[in-house]
């Protein structure tokens, strides 16, 4: 089996401890951080996803394979900037203020990073102000808000206001999800899309910044 296989399968197998230990030796043998992330890390965090999309996996696995995508990320990904990498697109998501629910939003965060995306976590709770100022210093081009309350949805409405009033919602896509969301109401609110799961969500950021 070679160090690509090795790592593919310690991300389907949510070996988090493993995988820094593996990545170094692919390193250490020759193997290009490029290399590694495309054939390794991807390669299993994408069977991670179509696994979920099928059913067979659920939500505790998918988080913790994104974990140790994240621990076999975290080795190569200060040497990628001298191989060309450039992330597909750069996403902020949060969970919108007064809902503290992470567990979908991580869910979406790792199959986005999975998918050659750079992602920035806002965490939950996050106000309309602070989505604005993280988007303007990370030069997002996509927001992902999360809401798995009826009772904090409006959050949204007033996240997409202030984005415009700071006049980025010309250049920043937003998209919304969570169980009590609809697409009609990511339509009333002005959001560019909705994502009914984590893999569609996954699909509709590629769409929007596919132009």
């Amino acid at each position: 089996m070679t160090f690509m296989e090795e790592i593919k399968n310690s991300v389907i197998d949510m070996d988090d401890a493993g995988i820094e230990g593996l990545v170094r030796k692919a390193l250490e043998g020759g193997a290009g951080p490029l290399d590694i992330v495309n054939g390794g890390l991807i390669a299993g965090i994408e069977i991670v996803g179509d696994r979920f999309r099928n059913f067979e996996v659920f939500l505790p696995e998918v988080i913790l394979a994104s974990k140790a995508f994240k621990a076999g990320f975290a080795v190569v990904a200060p040497m990628l900037k001298d191989t060309g990498y450039e992330p597909k697109g750069r996403v902020l998501i949060g969970s919108v203020e007064g809902d503290s629910h992470d567990i979908g939003k991580n869910i979406v965060m790792a199959l986005l990073q999975g998918n050659g995306y750079e992602v920035h976590d806002a965490g939950v709770d996050v106000p309309a102000d602070k989505f604005v100022t993280m988007a303007l210093e990370l030069n997002a081009n996509v927001i992902g808000m999360s809401s798995l309350l009826t009772s904090t949805m409006a959050k949204m409405k007033d996240t997409v206001a202030a984005l415009e009033a700071a006049g980025l919602r010309g250049r920043v896509k937003v998209i919304v999800g969570g169980a009590p969301v609809s697409r009609e109401y990511a339509d009333s609110i002005g959001a560019d899309g909705y994502g009914e799961d984590a893999s569609e969500a996954v699909r509709l950021v590629g769409r929007l910044l596919a132009g």
